[in-house]
């Protein structure tokens, strides 16, 4: 039997790391991917820099807008529910505490505990912090560690900048003969380095998430490129 390491992540640390880390993961891979998409398609039709550059910053500027609005707004409305909960608890606490003591021996049991035990560890939580005790056994939320909707957008505002940032210069600084080229390579190792961090910060395989943001990268890119080029051939 192999033995816990130090790296492992248990409880609320797990899910409070794994929340900042969907938003950082989410927004820097949007920015790589949708930023890169944006200027390798105008650079299929065009190999102006001033063109290049405009269409780069108003991708990056709207895609952070927009993933910093999406993120305040899905995290508000789980805030708005967590608030929501505990306080639906804190009533039942105050109307009915003998039958939330039974409720939460019943799910101290449930976790393997025995009657005798689940009863004496419900009596001494409840005794200690009794809704602290309910969120986090019955409904799984730390009352001192809400989520924090201006976090996960600010979070996903400067992960997407960030992110975006790279194809941008990419694309705009090199010669126009090495743009391409060189957006492309800069792109996928970028892609790389994401998914391999996500993975290890998850504790899961990276070889599956590298391989599958440089695919997902490579497919955005290419079909961006190939439309962009169309449109360059026909003139529009």
């Amino acid at each position: 039997m192999t033995e816990p390491t130090h790296d492992e992540a248990h409880g609320g640390t797990l899910g409070s790391r794994l929340n900042w880390l969907r938003a950082a993961v989410l927004g820097a891979n949007d920015g790589i991917v949708s930023t890169a998409g944006l200027v390798v398609g105008v650079a299929g039709a065009t190999d102006d820099r001033s063109a290049l550059l405009t269409a780069g910053l108003a991708g990056l500027l709207a895609g952070s807008m927009s993933m910093a609005a999406g993120e305040y707004v899905s995290v508000s409305t789980q805030r708005d529910s967590e608030l929501a909960a505990l306080a639906l608890e804190r009533r039942e606490l105050r109307d009915a505490p003998e039958a939330e003591l039974e409720e939460l021996t019943g799910l101290l049991q449930q976790r393997g505990l025995s009657r005798q035990v689940a009863r004496e560890a419900a009596e001494q939580l409840t005794e200690r912090d009794a809704l602290k005790a309910h969120a986090s056994v019955e409904l799984g939320i730390d009352p001192d560690d809400l989520t924090n909707p201006w976090h996960a957008a600010w979070a996903s505002f400067l992960a997407f900048t960030a992110g975006a940032l790279l194809p941008l210069l990419a694309i705009v600084l090199p010669p126009a003969a090495w743009r391409l080229g060189v957006t492309v390579v800069c792109v996928l190792a970028a892609l790389a380095l994401t998914g391999w961090s996500s993975a290890r910060l998850g504790a899961a395989d990276p070889r599956r998430a590298v391989l599958r943001n440089m695919a997902g990268g490579a497919l955005a890119m290419a079909v961006t490129y190939v439309a962009g080029a169309l449109l360059g051939a026909a003139g529009v």
